[in-house]
């Protein structure tokens, strides 16, 4: 099946006006509709709306959408250039704004190319351990995915020391034909993993942001989502997700910032003091070499 299939997007009479239904198998283990695939269900639009393919989007989400529920996702094609279209896709429920994603979309033929970030050094997906599930994933979004960690610990494992803010698991989402941006998407929307394997304790949080950028559209089984936690403070974490293809491709990148919360059972659990991540070696320079 392609993206829209996956999502369930169906058009309307208004080709700039969408439908996205919410369903358990699109949400959380919270009961909401996932971030990711929030963002995800808007880029397909945006690209079937204007024609062109996701370079860049950020998603903003303002509220919650919890199933049963029908959002309606409209899309304005802010600029349309002659190879680049500046365009906004807003998702309401019953006019409440739930989310919107500001992208740029298209394609320039330019005869320049490179890649410069380092993919971590791990096992192949066969050769890493799935990921532990719980009751409330049961026919969510999490359900749909096959999940392997290849530089993670798994809940069992907490609480537990602090991390050094680098987690990675791969992700493959079984039945879709093509690593789109309405797929990577989901893959993107990581940071919260990767908060708990940086804090060492069963926390995550729930996404204010998700912005992507794609660099390559190569086709790959698996992706590798290498998380890396910049900071938590004060009631918010900050991070970044290399996305990687098989072959060690760059697909692309993925920033979030969230409200980082204790999952519920463990709250109890919560220390009296978080102990402090090791520190980075300082960076090698002329100085300190």
């Amino acid at each position: 099946m392609d993206a829209q299939a996956f999502y369930g997007l169906t058009p309307t009479d208004d080709p700039k006006r969408w439908q996205l239904p919410v369903v358990p198998e699109l949400c959380s283990g919270l009961g909401t509709l996932f971030g990711g695939c929030g963002l995800g269900a808007s880029l397909v639009a945006l690209e079937l709306t204007t024609g062109r393919q996701t370079v860049w989007a950020t998603a903003q989400y303002l509220s919650y959408a919890r199933p049963p529920a029908l959002l309606d996702i409209t899309i304005d094609e802010v600029v349309r250039g002659h190879q680049i279209s500046q365009a906004r896709a807003v998702a309401r429920l019953d006019g409440e704004e739930i989310l919107t994603v500001n992208a740029a979309l298209g394609a320039r033929s330019v005869p320049l190319s490179g890649e410069w970030a380092i993919r971590p050094d791990v096992p192949p997906p066969d050769e890493c351990p799935p990921r532990q599930l719980f009751g409330r994933h049961q026919n969510t979004i999490l359900s749909r995915l096959d999940m392997r960690l290849a530089n993670a610990r798994d809940m069992e494992d907490f609480p537990a020391e602090p991390g050094d803010g680098r987690s990675a698991l791969w992700v493959r989402l079984p039945g879709l034909l093509e690593m789109s941006a309405g797929a990577l998407a989901i893959v993107g929307d990581y940071v919260p993993f990767g908060i708990g394997q940086a804090l060492g304790l069963r926390a995550g949080g729930n996404s204010l942001d998700n912005t992507l950028r794609i660099a390559s559209r190569t086709s790959t089984d698996w992706v590798l989502a290498d998380v890396r936690v910049h900071a938590v403070q004060d009631g918010f974490g900050h991070g970044l997700v290399h996305l990687w293809a098989e072959d060690g491709t760059l697909l692309g990148t993925a920033s979030q910032s969230t409200i980082v919360r204790m999952w519920r059972e463990d709250l109890s659990e919560l220390p009296a003091s978080v102990p402090s991540p090791p520190q980075a070696d300082p960076p090698r320079n002329e100085t300190n070499r």
